[in-house]
């Protein structure tokens, strides 16, 4: 490390004091370093307001420096620096080649560093607004947000998001940190402005109380020791109140008991538990436990871990949990107090940021993320909009990168929950698209609708098996998708009169006929054509609960929303048939004359043309209508579904 001996400004106070006790009871000391606690925050606010530079100085001063790294830093500010000859700090966290060369951070950056009375893990997050998803990232796990203004600037756009954001995310405890008072030359009036300023649009946003505190990190002041150049200020200094703020973890132990469990520690035959990470509350043997979703309740055996059984485990510990009964418990289920368990649900209102480049498509369906809780998941068209710069609700059709809405989400199944407000462990989510995997939003859940809580399944003693026994068959969906003009109608209605003529019971949905009644209030773009499956997927599950052989002939341009219909049905019964037709060939035939329309700009979003049609990847039936007549292709296609081909 660094030198240890203890550093002294003018006046002799010392800069940091390390603990005596390491001179006198080394195992003492290392004990109450092994039990501190750890505070996890983040520093925010506009580009260049400082926030790479305190990091820097918070490192410096906590000694968390090698010599090596030192010297490295001191040959770096002098290349590539913005202080001239003089150390530059922010190069200890702007790692990216493209951050040193623009003086700018654009990654959250993650530092470890630690003083006499607790452990810190901080993230420096970026200014610039479209690099907002990556400062939401940074936001989500913290217990404290530093948000630095330059004094020369006052509150600035960027300021008021970032602040909007750590309140949106929970975090409690907000520090005003006025950077760059060493350019105003320390003035009160500067100080006491932006604080004014600052005060009302944080009690506009319902932020309750903050700590404001006048720095500079590129000089030192008030971050480890009081300055001396601002004696009108009388607050603690930056570390101080870093190393006494409560954490997160320590509120969380006060909450009743929940711990997701992230997977069935089954390592031989004699032992079976579950093992998570417990999210708040504690837990000991001998506690009365529910597991949700299922419902089923036992008792607490015992608590393990790698280094043996504990008498009581807490909010932020990773253990194992074992039960004197054995209940139905699984990855994404979650293990709570017996008498005061979270609440279940399938639709919510949620507030969204979206993160993706590509904007939200209302309607679609992506995985949903939650715990460790893993439901396909839709968004509908947002309520509104927050512009956080006025704080105005906007109406909205979607969301752009970036953007932050209220939505409601509805899922495929229930999951546990509670208000993000109440436990961010099980109220905060993130989107994932399913086609590429990326996650393209974060989400807090706000509460659960009412619907979802007094809709409820209705038992029926007659089944899809009962129905499906009558009429002598096994029921499926034949979907039929494709080009405009590939032939799906034409195909279609030749495997309805096939298996008519087999005494089968059929129904066929076409696309245009559908079009006249159930979906006729729907247009062409994007949300609506994916509403226009939704409601087709809907409907074809109906039916085959009724016994019913399907056939459904549609364009379904994109993969994902032929999976959500698949999705919906029992293993086996979707059989996707590729309408296989080139658009050359397609546009040719061009029956309708929509092809012309759409070349001379007459039809909007038409597939094919100005509207992608994705492929299906891997479907049952694969029909190549340049190879194979339609009285060939209905053959293949009947035999396929009876298994005799």
């Amino acid at each position: 490390m660094a030198d240890t001996d203890i550093k002294t400004e003018n006046d002799g106070e010392p800069k940091y004091v390390v603990d005596s006790l390491i001179a006198e009871d080394i195992d003492e000391y290392l004990k109450q370093h092994e039990h501190k606690t750890m505070l996890r925050f983040i520093t925010c606010g506009s580009v260049d307001d400082g926030k790479s530079t305190l990091i820097g100085r918070l490192l410096y001063d906590s000694k968390m420096i090698f010599e090596d790294q030192l010297d490295a830093l001191s040959a770096d500010s002098k290349k590539v620096g913005t202080q001239g000859q003089e150390i530059d700090f922010a190069l200890l966290v702007d790692g990216l080649a493209a951050e040193r060369e623009q003086g700018i951070t654009i990654d959250v950056a993650y530092r470890f560093f630690n003083t006499e009375k607790r452990k810190f893990i901080v993230a420096d997050c970026p200014g610039h607004e479209q690099y907002t998803r990556n400062m939401v990232t940074g936001a989500s796990s913290a217990d404290l947000a530093v948000i630095l203004i330059d004094a020369r600037k006052g509150v600035l756009v960027q300021t008021r998001r970032h602040s909007y954001i750590c309140h949106l995310l929970g975090v409690k405890n907000i520090v005003l940190a006025v950077n760059k008072m060493d350019l105003v030359d320390y003035k009160q009036e500067v100080f006491d402005k932006i604080v004014a300023d600052y005060t009302e649009f944080a009690n506009s946003i319902g932020i309750e109380s903050f700590t404001a505190m006048p720095i500079s990190g590129f000089k030192g002041d008030n971050i480890t020791t009081p300055s001396d150049n601002t004696p009108w200020y009388k607050g603690p200094t930056l570390v101080d109140h870093l190393e006494t703020v409560e954490v997160l973890s320590s509120a969380d132990a006060e909450k009743p008991f929940r711990m997701p469990v992230q997977w069935v520690n089954r390592p031989n035959l004699d032992f079976r538990g579950f093992s998570g990470l417990i999210a708040t509350g504690e837990v000991k043997p001998g506690d009365q436990i529910r597991v949700l979703p299922s419902g089923k309740t036992s008792t607490v055996s015992k608590i393990v871990t790698f280094d043996g059984e504990l008498e009581q485990a807490v909010a932020g510990q990773s253990v194992t949990v074992c039960f004197e009964d054995e209940i139905d418990c699984s990855r994404g289920s979650v293990i709570s107090v017996a008498d005061n368990p979270p609440q279940t649900a399938d639709q919510f209102e949620a507030t969204i940021v979206w993160m993706a480049d590509d904007a939200m498509v209302a309607g679609r369906a992506y995985w949903l993320k939650l715990g460790t809780q893993m439901v396909s998941a839709t968004v509908q068209e947002p309520k509104y909009e927050v512009n956080v710069n006025t704080m105005e609700h906007l109406a909205a059709k979607t969301l752009e990168l970036n953007s932050i809405g209220v939505a409601e989400i509805s899922t495929d199944k229930q999951v546990v929950f509670e208000p993000y407000g109440e436990n961010r462990a099980l109220g905060g989510f993130i989107l994932i698209d399913k086609m590429t995997n990326a996650t393209v939003a974060a989400g807090m859940l706000n509460f659960s609708l009412r619907r979802s809580q007094n809709v409820h399944w209705q038992a029926l003693d007659i089944g899809r098996k009962q129905h499906a026994a009558l009429k002598n068959q096994t029921p499926a969906v034949l979907w039929f998708t494709g080009l405009s003009g590939s032939g799906k109608s034409t195909i279609a209605n030749l495997v309805e009169k096939k298996l008519h003529r087999m005494n089968r019971h059929t129904f066929l949905l076409d696309g245009d006929n559908v079009r006249h009644g159930l979906n006729k209030d729907l247009g062409f773009t994007e949300s609506d054509r994916i509403e226009n499956i939704r409601r087709v997927g809907e409907v074809s599950k109906l039916m085959t609960d009724a016994g019913l052989i399907v056939i459904t002939a549609f364009i379904s341009p994109f993969q994902a929303d032929r999976e959500m219909v698949r999705s919906m049905l029992p293993e086996g019964e979707f059989f996707e048939v590729f309408i296989d037709t080139p658009l050359k060939v397609a546009e040719s035939r061009d029956v309708k004359g929509l092809y012309k329309k759409a070349r001379a700009g007459e039809l909007k979003n038409f597939t094919g043309i100005d509207s992608p049609y994705e492929a299906p990847r891997s479907p049952e039936i694969r029909i190549d209508t340049t190879k194979l007549s339609p009285e060939e292709a209905a053959t293949l296609i009947v035999d396929t579904l009876l298994g005799d081909a």
